[in-house]
């Protein structure tokens, strides 16, 4: 049998949802089960648990992380481009240049409203 289209597509998708709970399954079932009180403590490093659970997050962090994954996704979209330049190039001449410069331009206005707004400051 021969997958192609739409079947090998409907495999992959069929195989990526069973694939969590498959593993989950295997976990439950190898996993060593001896629990002790000090196990069911909050940390089984050894250590009495202190303080309150519920710690607040100063919201410079989730900027950070937000800053991060927008850059990180540029380099994402970036590298298929850098890879296959020369062939766009020569297909569609300067169209694949100007349509990079306007996404890599999107990109600075969002980092220097960013900056701007001192979303990079540590303080």
């Amino acid at each position: 049998m021969h997958l192609t289209g739409y079947s090998m597509l409907l495999l992959l998708l069929l195989l990526a949802a069973i694939t969590p709970f498959l593993m989950m399954g295997i976990s439950q079932i190898v996993q060593v089960k001896y629990p002790t009180r000090l196990k069911d403590t909050t940390y089984e490093s050894g250590m009495a648990p202190f303080g309150d659970s519920h710690i607040q997050f100063d919201v410079k962090f989730y900027m950070y992380a937000l800053l991060f994954i927008l850059f990180d996704i540029e380099t994402v979209f970036l590298f298929p481009w850098a890879v296959a330049f020369d062939r766009l190039v020569q297909s569609l001449g300067l169209f694949p240049i100007i349509e990079m410069f306007i996404f890599i331009g999107i990109l600075m206005l969002g980092l220097v409203y960013a900056w701007k707004r001192d979303a990079l400051r540590w303080q």
